[in-house]
């Protein structure tokens, strides 16, 4: 039988009556199609007769589909291959049998919910394959089910459940009760920091957070809403204080962030009392403090410390302190102000027309022109001072010195190891080549020889720092190698300072390795360089420093502040303070014409 393969009769075939055919004429003779079924009927078909292919019209892309329910097994009992019964393969209406039995298939074959099962028999032979039948596609399986991740990052901390925030409102609102109309001034602030859980000197935050800067007092209602909102999206020390200090949008401190706060430091700490009286220095204290703070946390060099760098750090550790000590030297990391006016002095002597700006030639006179003119250019190129206003022609200011004083003075920290690094890398590749090294050393040899003293040789040099050094690439010298260095002193001081060069010469090896390998409460070298330089500067105080003639020398308006400024530091010794500096680095804070001395 013939089956036909046109798109319109597969998609939509007209049902038609048994006894017609393909064009709708009857049959000319049944016994074709008793021959067809002959195997059905029990009675074996001619062996010689082949099976005959469908037809497929030219033009027809696609095969005709076949109705799932037209399809039967073979029935039972019948040999050999058998045939499966088309779209529209007409079935003579005498065969109630073989109607039946498709019929009685169809409910017998069917899957779990109650669809027709599409199972195809093989075809008989290669020349009389019917087309496939299209397979209904199988709903996809739901996805399993996914494993919960616990949160692991937590920028503003780990929210903890102990809090009870109800309780905290409820221990701040007794305490506005005891003030007059339930208003706090900045006097009053301390006893509310206490309320709220935190150490005394937050208190300048909290008053400057609540806006009470801007009126004078804060109102128990404003702090209420204020530091409820605190509460609820910070969830450690460190969130917190930023929260407070930070400009509105940002989740970062900047240098001018940390004013307020030391200013109220400045103006109520016991140890800075002799301080009220010469408020010009309040503003350099403050500087040299914002500067040793950035220099210590801000380990991206970013100029924006975020709270996971104030987590790593001591800052807010020291700032507790600052209500449990009472003298403000003992505080070495960030907040002594001798360590300040060793600074501040050190400035003002390279200073000498006080404009609060210093350029290269006031700069290489430090330490008696120790530190090389390749140097000093290198520090005045801009690879270690950055802002607005780093440079001002040609010239850099006080809080840069105060970057460049800590690196010199202690380079066996992190942010002095990357001060001096960023030097001495001229290409800014991250490493140093052989070249740069025999850069740095070539104005070395020249002034020992003018001071008479054999230099050695560059490649024997080389040998040496490679052994120290020990780098992990040949030929090149990373940031991490030399901070894994344990005499990176040694190896920076080899290459531009000489008068610490040869100093390290006169020492053994054995000897700089016990140093550094030193444990306990040891003073580190920018303690024991401030302790020495306070008590010179003491004992100058102390002698009065006379003129060769005789008469004493007229001191400057200035000079005068600073020798009052000094007695009350002369009356202790400075060494009692142990502590140690820990991580350290660079950014630059901008000087005001406010800051300038008064003429």
């Amino acid at each position: 039988m013939v089956i036909p393969a046109g798109p319109a009769r597969a998609l939509c075939p007209r049902r038609r009556r048994p006894a017609e055919d393909d064009h709708g004429r009857p049959h000319q003779a049944q016994g074709a199609v008793l021959r067809r079924f002959s195997p059905a009927l029990g009675s074996p078909a001619r062996p010689d007769a082949a099976p005959a292919a469908p037809s497929v019209s030219s033009g027809s892309a696609a095969p005709p589909v076949v109705d799932p329910s037209a399809v039967s097994r073979p029935l039972s009992g019948s040999p050999g291959p058998q045939p499966t019964l088309g779209v529209n393969t007409a079935v003579p209406a005498f065969f109630p049998s073989l109607l039946a039995a498709v019929e009685g298939d169809k409910s017998a074959r069917s899957d779990g919910l109650g669809a027709p099962s599409t199972e195809v028999p093989t075809c008989p032979g290669p020349h009389s394959c019917l087309p496939q039948v299209q397979t209904r596609k199988e709903e996809p399986l739901p996805p399993a089910a996914s494993r919960s991740i616990p949160t692991f990052y937590f920028p503003r901390g780990r929210p903890q459940d102990t809090v009870n925030i109800d309780a905290v409102i409820t221990k701040i609102e007794r305490t506005f009760a005891q003030f007059p109309h339930e208003r706090a001034t900045i006097d009053d602030m301390g006893r509310v920091a206490k309320a709220c859980g935190c150490p005394l000197y937050w208190k300048g935050p909290l008053f400057c957070s609540a806006g009470g800067e801007r009126t004078g007092s804060v109102s128990v209602h404003k702090f209420v809403a204020m530091w409820r909102k605190v509460l609820q999206n910070c969830h450690d020390d460190a969130a917190k204080f930023v929260h407070l200090l930070m400009s509105p949008g940002c989740s970062y401190l900047v240098q001018e962030d940390f004013v307020p706060f030391l200013q109220d430091v400045v103006n109520t700490h016991p140890g800075l009392a002799f301080l009220k009286e010469a408020a010009e220095f309040h503003s350099r204290y403050i500087t040299t403090v914002i500067q040793r703070i950035f220099y210590t946390v801000n380990r991206s060099w970013s100029g924006r410390i975020t709270c996971a760098e104030l987590r790593r750090s001591t800052f807010l550790q020291n700032v507790a302190l600052l209500e449990e000590e009472a003298d403000i030297n003992q505080l070495t990391e960030f907040f002594s102000y001798e360590h300040f006016y060793v600074i501040y002095c050190k400035f003002w002597e390279l200073d000498t027309d006080h404009d609060l700006l210093i350029d290269a030639q006031d700069l290489a006179r430090h330490n008696d022109h120790a530190i090389s003119t390749k140097m000093i250019d290198r520090i005045f190129s801009g690879a270690v001072t950055r802002g607005k206003k780093v440079q001002k022609e040609g010239k850099i200011s006080y809080a840069d010195f105060v970057w460049f004083l800590i690196s010199e003075e202690d380079k066996k920290t992190p942010t002095s190891i990357e001060y001096w690094f960023r030097c001495m890398d001229l290409d800014g590749d991250g490493a140093l080549s052989m070249f740069e090294l025999e850069y740095f050393y070539e104005e070395q040899c020249r002034r020992l020889d003018s001071m008479a003293i054999e230099a050695l040789p560059f490649e024997d040099c080389l040998c040496q720092m490679l052994d120290l050094v020990k780098p992990q690439t040949e030929g090149r010298i990373t940031l991490q190698d030399l901070k894994r260095c344990k005499l990176a002193n040694v190896f920076f001081d080899t290459f531009f300072n000489i008068e610490k060069y040869l100093d390290h010469e006169q020492k053994e090896q054995a000897s700089l390795l016990r140093e550094s390998d030193s444990e306990g409460p040891e003073l580190s070298d920018w303690e024991r360089f401030a302790a020495e330089e306070y008590d010179i500067l003491v004992a100058e105080e102390a002698a009065g420093d006379p003129w060769e003639d005789g008469y004493e020398a007229e001191l400057s308006p200035m000079e005068q502040k600073l020798s009052a400024l000094r007695s009350p530091l002369a009356q202790r010794p400075f060494l009692e303070a142990p502590g140690s500096l820990g991580a350290v680095e660079l950014y630059e804070y901008e000087c005001g014409d406010d800051d300038l001395p008064p003429s």
